[in-house]
Order: structure tokens, then sequence, then C-alpha cells
């Protein structure tokens, strides 16, 4: 048991051979009923075994539930005889691999969701997703660059062309008013007709 991406995870310290036992998912027996109460109260170490029994896997002496999930999984959870279920290896794991198990669809869709699942296939899925979102972002800066190079050169006056000769400015003198000159008009008001 070690420090993994998600929080604590099994490890393996020895090379592990395909279909070999890894470890049991311990833990007291409880009806469907009792674990949908503690699921709702924050529990999620619950194993359903079939659609009457569950095993809660909540003890930390229960190695099992150190067991991570993955997209692809190098471990698969089996049920033994008694209803034990137990880890056993789906291909050959080397030493300091980290177990993985996909915890299937209804907690992947209820606890960990795509965008934090953290497994090798998704953290590779999305960082190259990331890398095509930034050469498509690129490419888009790129056309706008040479459109704005385009649109400069077409602006750009031709030498062969003639400018025209600058005008210089004459001066207009303004016929001074002083206030006693001025004079206003008186308004009379317009007669309405009735």
């Amino acid at each position: 048991m070690a420090r993994s991406r998600t929080g604590l995870g099994l490890f393996a310290t020895r090379p592990i051979k395909k279909r070999e036992y890894i470890v049991t998912y311990r833990g007291r027996r409880i009806t469907n009923a009792e674990a949908d109460k503690l699921e709702a109260r924050g529990s999620r170490y619950m194993f359903e075994i079939n659609s009457r029994w569950t095993i809660d896997g909540s003890p930390r002496w229960n190695l099992g539930r150190y067991v991570n999930h993955s997209c692809r999984p190098n471990t698969e959870a089996v049920e033994r005889k008694g209803r034990v279920i137990v880890y056993v290896a789906r291909r050959k794991i080397k030493p300091g691999e980290e177990l993985t198990v996909d915890y299937g669809k209804d907690y992947f869709d209820a606890f960990i969701t795509k965008s934090r699942c953290q497994c090798d296939k998704c953290r590779e899925r999305r960082a190259a997703r990331q890398a095509e979102y930034r050469a498509k972002l690129r490419r888009a800066e790129k056309r706008k660059a040479s459109t704005r190079k385009r649109q400069a050169v077409k602006k750009k006056p031709t030498s062969a062309k003639r400018t025209p000769a600058k005008r210089t400015p004459t001066k207009r003198t303004a016929a001074k008013r002083t206030p006693a000159k001025r004079t206003a008009a008186k308004r009379t008001p317009a007669k309405r007709k009735r």
C-alpha cells in the first residue's frame, strides 16, 4: 500500500502471473437496503455481490479497498464459493505497478465521472485532446496573422500612383462683432387663428 494519483493505492511487490490470486475483498455482509443507506451517508466501499447482498469494505484492514479504478485494469473481481470476492490478475503485473480494477458504470457515474478519472488511459486521452485543441488554436492564430498581412499589403499605396500635393491653409479673418453693434430681433408671438 502506497500513495497513488488518486490517494492510497495497492501496488505489486513481486511479479504476478496472469490469473493469480492477489487479495480478498473483506468486510461484513449486509443487505442491499442497508448498503443504500450507508451510501447515502457517503460510504464508498460497497461491493454488491448479487441482488440481495453487499460487502461493506469500509474497515481499513480490508486491503481490497485500496485497489483503485482504471478504465484499463490489470486485475478483475471474481466471486468464489461462499460469496467471497477476490481480485485476480488479468495479465502479468510487474513489481511496483499499481493494482487497478474497473469499478463499473454505476460507481463511475456516481463518484468518479470522466473528467476526474486518473487512470493512465484517461490521462493520455485528455492530454491528446488538449494537444489537439492547442494545435487548432495555433492554426487559427496563423490564419489570422496571414490574413492581416494580406490586408496590410492591399492597403499600402504603391509607388506608381501619384500622391496629391499638400495645400497650405489660408488665413481667414473673421469679422469682429461687438456686443453693442449686435441687435437682437424682437420676436412677436404669432397670432393663432380660431
